[in-house]
């Protein structure tokens, strides 16, 4: 099946986009004031295996169109918030890879019709809320002005070799054979393409892609008490070219492989708080997960969000030796490819770098075309999933240090603390696998962040000790007034963050911090015992083989 060629897509769109839209304007009531169309088109290989084995490979195109209509005015219209409810009017239809523009504009008539109705129906309900309930404390509009955006860019193409990957797989998964206490691994490649187009009644019309390569390690055994252990490596790239050889991948599999290993014969980890330091991938994910989602713009609007910093724009936030930086423009930290970066987003406003923290005192919130008091135009963070509604999102997050010292300084802070403390001992997290945070009123204003290899860090001189089963919590403003200092060296730590509007790719860049304080509580842990039968044995291993 042959792709439709950009122009014709997009041709169609736009021929679609202004006959609906000058339809709905004569004939409808109420009229829309702004419609638009984004398609989205993935094409993507993935091949994994198991042990020297092939489990899957898949392949795959879709193109999934979202349409965007907006009915009453940029003061009040459909998309308004009603404590905490937001409209759904996008469904993430599926579209023909065909050049077929009947077809096509078939399916965007449809679609087009479908999100008026629900948009009229909600503007109505909308209107009826704001007579009967109190006033919202901010009345900022609903929708900002933006100027029209042309943008085209040549769509990246898939380059993916499923034999060569395949055997590629085959060896690196292979590796996990001389790890027998290894209950379960798996190596895995996906390899994609992911290009946008966009066209509005304003008269934006845009066209550009990004390419995403990763190699995803994993490695997970169960401990006598029934505790499930789990180590991973991540690769990422634009594309699979940019992706380490083997030799490079195989020395992750053993640090994997060793890492849960040792995980089986350590210690339990009991709650504790007490100094600590995040290595620079660690602290990349503790600031995405207890400040980043603080400040998109959406959440200081909505009412039933918890505001932490709402009201905070020209106070400090932070230690005056920290800044923060969210840059989708930058597409590499040094040699590391970002996850973060766009040329557009996804309501055709141009990416831009938005300093929100400079020298501890924050500035700004990262904004989509939804406006919020003192802030009334996007600074290009309007992000989503295709089939989900835009809200503002974080991209490249990038932790910036005028208190950076070397790390073995670092370490030596570390134990100061530890002594004047009087602590038994600190902890050092070396890598995290994620966390989440509660940001409405109706739950905590708390976070948790999963570590994956943490140590003990002793001030008598004794070795680091590996610990297991502990996770981070805590409240983000107590945690922010604990950090002293930083390292010199900037980590990166590439992924994906899902929130209202989907799964999106970020990045957080940090250097390693110090806190002086932190909280680790016991894992949740199962009650199931390791398996009771003995593992298989290869035929090959015995001598057996022929």
């Amino acid at each position: 099946m042959a792709s439709a060629q950009p122009p014709v897509l997009l041709d169609a769109m736009s021929q679609e986009l202004n006959r609906n839209f000058s339809v709905l304007k004569e004939k409808a009531d109420p009229p829309p004031y702004f419609m638009s169309y984004e398609v989205t088109e993935q094409e993507f290989g993935s091949v994994s295996g198991v042990l020297g084995a092939i489990t899957a490979s898949d392949g795959g195109k879709d193109r999934l169109l979202d349409v965007s209509v907006r009915v009453g005015s940029p003061k009040l219209d459909n998309y308004h918030r009603v404590r905490g409810d937001r409209g759904q009017f996008t469904s993430g239809a599926s579209l023909t890879y065909e050049d077929n523009v009947n077809s096509i504009k078939r399916r965007l008539w449809l679609e087009t019709d479908r999100a008026y109705r629900a948009a009229a129906e909600r503007l109505i309900r909308i209107k009826t809320n704001t007579q009967v309930k109190v006033a919202e404390e901010d009345n900022s509009d609903d929708f900002s002005i933006e100027a029209p955006a042309v943008f085209k860019q040549a769509p990246p193409k898939l380059k993916f070799d499923e034999a060569a990957w395949s055997d590629r797989i085959r060896t690196l998964s292979g590796r996990f054979q001389h790890y027998p206490s290894v209950l379960t691994s798996r190596v895995a490649v996906l390899c994609q393409t992911d290009t946008r187009y966009l066209v509005n009644t304003e008269g934006t019309r845009v066209e550009h892609g990004r390419g995403f390569a990763r190699v995803v390690i994993t490695a997970s055994a169960k401990a006598a008490d029934g505790t499930d252990l789990s180590t991973f490596a991540t690769f990422e790239a634009v594309d699979g070219a940019g992706l380490p050889d083997d030799k490079a991948m195989l020395a992750a599999i053993d640090r994997v492989a060793n890492d849960v290993s040792a995980l089986l014969r350590a210690p339990e980890a009991e709650p504790f708080v007490g100094p600590a330091i995040f290595s620079g991938r660690a602290a990349g994910v503790f600031f995405h997960e207890i400040f980043g989602h603080r400040v998109e713009g959406h959440r200081q609007k909505d009412e039933s969000e918890g505001q932490t910093f709402t009201k905070s724009v020209g106070t400090k936030v932070l230690p005056d030796f920290l800044s923060v930086v969210f840059d989708p423009t930058r597409r590499k930290m040094g040699a590391v490819d970002l996850n973060g970066w766009y040329d557009y987003d996804d309501e055709g406003v141009k990416a831009q770098p938005v300093t929100v923290v400079d020298k501890g005192v924050l500035k700004t919130f990262l904004m989509s075309r939804s406006s919020i008091r003192g802030f009334d135009h996007s600074n290009g963070h309007g992000r989503r999933q295709p089939g989900l509604e835009v809200v503002s999102r974080q991209s490249n997050l990038i932790v910036e240090s005028t208190n950076a010292v070397t790390e073995a300084r670092l370490r030596q802070m570390l134990i100061g603390e530890i002594k004047k403390q009087n602590k038994p001992y600190g902890l050092y997290f070396r890598d995290i696998t994620g966390g989440f945070t509660t940001t409405q009123r109706t739950g905590l204003q708390a976070f948790k962040v999963i570590p994956v290899i943490v140590y003990r860090v002793y001030a008598d001189g004794r070795p680091d000790e590996l610990v297991r089963g502990a996770d981070i919590v805590g409240t983000p403003l107590a945690s922010f007034a604990k950090i002293l200092a930083t390292s010199d060296k900037p980590e990166v730590f590439n992924g994906y963050c899902g929130a209202e509007s989907g799964s999106v790719p970020v990045s957080a860049v940090s250097p390693a911090i110090l806190v002086s304080e932190i909280e680790i509580e016991k894992k949740a842990k199962s009650q199931d015992r390791p398996p009771l039968l003995p593992e298989p044995t290869s035929m090959e291993s015995k001598g057996d083989w022929k």
